[in-house]
């Protein structure tokens, strides 16, 4: 019993009698990684942290205290992983804004088209729709664009593009609707 623990006593003091290099590297990489994520900017603390403690553990191994070494490089791997996380649940809610903010807009136009036609049929002159119509033209446009960008994982373009234009539409449509529309106003009556 007593040489089982001897061995295990020397078996843990050679394992650490090394520099945890691999440990290191293993680490060096997850902070790349996280930093091609986007982790510098999306989940700075976090990357900081792993930024910070990966000098830790290179300044243990300059001290040759390579258990703790070894136990900053496990951590420093770890808080870039969760930092590489980090930054991929922010995209995705990203996105999902983004998409919602296009379904938005989206349906304000379909909105405004519909008060443009009722206008229309109530025969308000066309020349007091033409802002609003050409501001519903404009923003099928803008939407066309906005839902490239989308597709094409720019979301944050995208978004401010959107939250723009759901603006000029809802400006557009008080603008019609705030117009008298005698006609459908002398249909209600009858």
């Amino acid at each position: 019993m007593r040489r089982a623990l001897i061995g295990l006593l020397l078996l843990a003091a050679a394992a650490c009698s090394e520099p945890p290099q691999k440990e290191i590297d293993q680490a060096q990489s997850a902070i790349d990684a996280a930093r091609a994520a986007g982790a510098d900017t999306g989940a700075a603390a976090e990357y900081a942290g792993a930024t910070e403690t990966l000098q830790k553990a290179r300044a243990s191994v300059d001290q040759r205290d390579y258990r703790q070494a070894l136990s900053y490089a496990i951590d420093a791997r770890q808080r870039a992983a969760e930092a590489t996380a980090l930054v991929a649940a922010a995209r995705t809610r990203q996105k999902a804004s983004a998409e919602a903010e296009y379904a938005t807009a989206a349906q304000r136009g379909s909105i405004l088209e519909a008060d443009l036609h009722a206008a229309e049929s109530a025969r308000v002159p066309a020349q007091q729709l033409r802002t609003a119509r050409e501001a519903l033209d404009a923003a099928k446009g803008t939407l066309q664009e906005a839902r490239r960008r989308l597709d094409g994982g720019n979301t944050t373009d995208a978004e401010a593009t959107l939250v723009t234009v759901r603006e000029k539409l809802d400006l557009a449509a008080k603008a019609v609707q705030a117009i008298p529309q005698h006609g459908r106003a002398t249909r209600r009556r009858h």
